[in-house]
């Protein structure tokens, strides 16, 4: 089971351990409004801003009875926005199906098989050959590479430069969509 699986992971460092005895949430009540230009903070306040979302608008994590599991499920659906923002991709169809390669590879969660799979049928043709000469051989190279993102505390990384944090994580953003 994936869910499992990535618990396994969070249990075998003490980042990992942490984050699941203190289960942080990210929600609008972080304070942003301090995050110097060209932190991650400031980098993600104004991918919020600039999308009109909300991280309090996530739903609850529904049919998954274990207490800790639902927990790093949550976790996954809260920091994608983080991972939006690390990657450099922006929530169109495109940058999302580029961001789920990503995550298919670096987690092995099945809900991003399903639209890593599927989604490109939606895609433009140029979109399509974007995904498949650019983004993917991007997702699969990162995927395999970072550091497992899950377990970043994420808040206590508001202020840090995004360049020094992706650098810390062994982490390259994706490639700017081809012309």
């Amino acid at each position: 089971h994936a869910l499992e699986h990535l618990r396994r992971r969070l249990l075998a460092t003490d980042q990992g351990r942490a984050l699941l005895r203190d289960r942080p949430l990210v929600t609008d009540e972080l304070d942003l409004t301090k995050c110097p230009p060209g932190s991650f903070g400031y980098a993600y306040a104004a991918f919020m801003r600039r999308h009109g979302f909300h991280a309090d608008d996530r739903s609850p994590v529904a049919l998954v009875d274990d207490e800790e599991l639902a927990y790093v499920l949550l976790r996954y659906r809260q920091v994608h926005d983080f991972w939006h923002v690390l990657c450099g991709l922006p929530p169109t169809l495109l940058g999302e199906l580029a961001l789920k390669w990503f995550e298919l590879v670096h987690t092995g969660l099945p809900v991003a098989a399903f639209s890593a799979v599927f989604g490109p049928l939606r895609l433009k043709p140029r979109d399509r050959a974007a995904l498949r000469t650019t983004y993917l051989p991007w997702a699969l190279r990162e995927g395999r590479r970072a550091h497992f993102l899950l377990e970043v505390p994420y808040e206590a990384h508001l202020n840090t430069p995004i360049d020094d944090l992706r650098a810390s994580l062994h982490f390259t953003p994706a490639p700017p969509k081809p012309s």
